[in-house]
């Protein structure tokens, strides 16, 4: 594991998987087995970082201990140079109760879930982050999602030491480079956003990038890694292209589908089942994926094979 926050940031400098939660057939457990084999499936392929309990992990669908457990089993699964960060949030007492047993259990960070709070005052979330940074060693990750984490919130929690990255999920690239150029601190900067938009993130400044699909078709995701480290912008954009019909599907709307987060998480797994790992069923508030939309995920995959996008570099 990562020993300095240094070491941490380089490391972050990569794609990292947000690898989701299998259960099982009735969502009452966790499959930990499970969750072990696709971590090191991923390991095996070539993926060195590693998030657990983020929202592709159905973090808000897990108890307390669901999460310390995954976190857990995701860090014992994994040989020493992965690098495995666990989400965390809620209240202060829950979430450092997760930051000291993540710590316990091996994880080089955490990190800390958008506030979802329906009552925020902007220095009151800085002391929120403030309290959590003194409450442990672990290296800090902020999720920005909305409006809470502003320029300056973010300016003035870059300054701490254990603050290492900040994921940027908001789809909005012109705010992204102005936070790149203005905030002070010894952060990296993650493309929350996924694929899509990985090439336009990174010349504005992404030091790395997040995935989910790549929990079941890494060998693509981690090529458009290489590529963007390369500055190889033609190779990036053509894999990204290729990519694209799964992150225009797992936000799309319609036929009885109201919100665009709703296919997000359910079609990772499918894509994890048609592919031999264990993605399983998701939690409520999520549903299952309809048989068209299954047979749309085994279409997908199966052009990304034609294309020989499926191969590993090694092979």
């Amino acid at each position: 594991m990562t020993n300095t926050y240094d070491g941490l940031r380089e490391s972050l400098r990569s794609v990292a998987f947000t690898t989701p939660t299998p259960f099982s057939s009735d969502r009452d457990r966790v499959r930990h087995e499970d969750l072990a084999a696709n971590a090191r499936a991923l390991y095996d392929e070539g993926a060195r970082v590693f998030i657990p309990c983020g929202n592709t992990g159905e973090y808000y669908s897990l108890s307390q201990a669901e999460r310390i457990d995954v976190v857990r089993s995701t860090v014992d699964a994994l040989p020493a140079d992965a690098t495995v960060v666990g989400g965390a949030g809620g209240s202060t007492k829950n979430a450092i109760e997760l930051l000291e047993a993540y710590e316990a259990a091996g994880a080089d960070a955490a990190m800390i879930m958008y506030p979802r709070h329906t009552y925020v005052h902007e220095q009151g979330l800085i002391e929120y982050y403030r309290t959590l940074a003194d409450a442990t060693d672990l290296g800090m990750v902020l999720y920005k999602r909305g409006p809470l984490l502003s320029e300056p919130v973010l300016e003035e929690l870059s300054q701490l030491e254990s603050v290492v990255a900040v994921k940027y999920a908001v789809n909005d690239v012109k705010q992204f480079s102005r936070l790149v150029e203005t905030v002070s601190g010894n952060v990296e900067w993650l493309n929350g956003v996924a694929e899509r938009y990985a090439l336009a993130y990174a010349v504005e400044g992404a030091d790395g990038f997040t995935t989910g699909i790549g929990n079941f078709v890494p060998q693509p995701v981690l090529a458009l890694d290489r590529a963007l480290t390369a500055g190889d912008w033609d190779r990036a954009a053509e894999i990204r292209t290729a990519l694209r019909p799964f992150e225009d599907f797992r936000e799309e709307t319609g036929g009885g589908v109201a919100f665009s987060s709703a296919k997000n998480v359910p079609v990772v797994k499918y894509g994890q089942d048609v592919r031999g790992m264990a993605g399983g069923p998701v939690r409520e508030p999520l549903v299952e994926l309809s048989t068209d939309d299954c047979g749309r995920v085994e279409q997908y995959i199966d052009k990304l094979e034609t294309d020989e996008y499926l191969i590993s570099p090694d092979a």
